[in-house]
């Protein structure tokens, strides 16, 4: 058993030591004239610098249909592809065109290919319930369906200082990076049917993220059956602080804080936070 995940992706390399088998996918990132492959040789600061230093839209390129075939010849048994939104990039369709070329090629095999409807950790998580079900054996057919559950019922908000990239890469509504950079409002956004949305404002960060909290809290989910999960561009004690103070009110089951990578970096850029459960 297999599971696919594209840079997209945002964990900690211990979090796949312990049998968990985790192929990766990386995207392409181009600034100016320069490509970058986003994987665990970019060097994060170098491309952070590039971007910020950059007056053109990063362009990024999702992984070929080539590359998610590959991965899959090269599983033993059945494969589970988990992708970014297919709203935010084409690499949903690469890996859906990757899997029929394996059918009608080379022959018979159990695939199935999940738009998280997310990013990040939101694709994190969605890949963690596919290990934490395959470990106890559940047939195939009954991981898709839980794990689609799963997607549906995940919530996913962004808080971000700057939203340009997204803008620029028509990833998001203007009016939202305009309401970024006018006095300090900060936009706090979701992720909506894997479309990123604004579903409230605040002044300044720290009240932005006091924002979210109450968001949280009066959602009265199934906290104690969920795992909080914070990935942050350059931001650690923010993010560690943010988890803390969830944490305080809400009881989730575990928590996981992660850096970015290069993908997701782009668009949140530095000091943006993404959270999901």
């Amino acid at each position: 058993m297999n599971i696919i995940v594209d840079s997209a992706c945002d964990y900690k390399n211990e979090m796949v030591t312990s049998g968990m088998l985790l192929e990766y996918a990386p995207l392409c990132l181009q600034i100016d004239d320069a490509q970058y492959v986003d994987d665990d040789n970019l060097d994060m600061d170098k491309y952070l610098t590039a971007m910020e230093s950059s007056k053109v839209a990063v362009r990024t390129a999702a992984p070929s249909p080539e590359l998610f075939l590959e991965h899959i010849k090269n599983a033993a048994g059945s494969v589970f592809a988990v992708t970014i939104s297919k709203q935010l990039s084409a690499s949903y369709q690469n890996a859906l065109l990757a899997k029929q070329m394996y059918l009608d090629d080379i022959g018979e095999k159990f695939i199935h290919v999940f738009d998280s409807m997310s990013a990040s950790v939101g694709e994190t998580l969605v890949a963690l319930k596919i290990d934490e079900l395959l470990k106890i054996k559940m047939p195939d057919t009954e991981i898709v369906d839980k794990v689609t559950g799963f997607i549906n019922n995940m919530r996913t908000y962004f808080v971000l200082e700057k939203y340009d990239n997204l803008v620029k890469n028509g990833r998001v509504n203007p009016y939202i990076a305009k309401l970024a950079s006018f006095l300090s409002i900060r936009p706090i956004c979701a992720a909506e049917d894997g479309k990123v949305v604004m579903v409230d404002k605040a002044r300044g960060t720290v009240k932005a993220m006091q924002k979210l909290v109450n968001i949280i809290i009066n959602e009265k989910l199934d906290f104690e059956n969920r795992t909080l999960a914070i990935s942050h561009v350059r931001c650690k004690e923010k993010a560690l602080a943010f988890r803390d103070e969830i944490l305080k009110h809400v009881p989730f089951r575990d928590s996981l804080v992660v850096e970015m990578g290069g993908l997701c970096t782009t668009y949140a850029e530095r000091n943006g936070l993404i959270v999901t459960y």
